[in-house]
């Protein structure tokens, strides 16, 4: 089963994130083969942490739980909650198997947050540009609760564009970038 996980950072929580940092990574590493995507996200200014995603294939919700709630920064108070929802790979790949790489571009984060009656995506953008594509779903992958979708894109109005506005409760845009440890 497939989880899209979403930690908000607490407010003046970054010195611990970087204290964390090592932690962080050494308990990711575990679930390499199980990731499909990961990465910290980031306020406007480019360079304060506001939320770490993880998107990961876990045999359970039990498991799900262990993960985000047995994760270092969580246990020591970096994160203020947690969003955690069964998801579907819409694009079956991997954000390495993502044509655009690592780096190059502006990459974000969009939740469309609230039922949606379909994919919502009203600018389909070119599948290049999309990194991972799915809806977000009830614990028992039943019913759509939202939809999230990490891309690239020239900017946050662009970004925030793939989603109609007016088939969720909320859409959020968060900046983001690929994680993990650096090559």
């Amino acid at each position: 089963m497939e989880f899209f996980c979403y930690h908000r950072d607490r407010p003046g929580s970054a010195a611990l994130r970087d204290e964390l940092l090592e932690k962080h990574w050494s308990y990711m590493d575990r679930y390499a083969a199980q990731m499909i995507a990961r990465g910290p996200t980031f306020a406007a200014d480019g360079d304060t942490p506001t939320g770490s995603v993880h998107i990961v294939d876990l045999p359970d919700v039990a498991a799900a739980r262990a993960f985000v709630f047995d994760e270092p920064n969580y246990q020591a108070g970096v994160y203020r909650d947690v969003l955690l929802r069964r998801w579907r790979n819409t694009l079956g790949r991997t954000m390495w198997d993502f044509p655009g790489g690592r780096s190059g571009g502006d990459r974000y984060l969009v939740l469309g947050l609230g039922p949606g009656t379909d994919d919502g995506l009203v600018v389909q953008p070119d599948e290049d540009e999309l990194i991972a594509y799915g809806p977000l779903l009830s614990d028992d992958g039943t019913t759509r609760v939202g939809t999230a979708v990490l891309l690239r894109a020239p900017d946050a109005d662009a970004a925030r564009a793939v989603l109609a506005p007016d088939r969720y409760a909320d859409v959020e845009v968060h900046d983001w970038q690929f994680g993990g440890r650096p090559s």
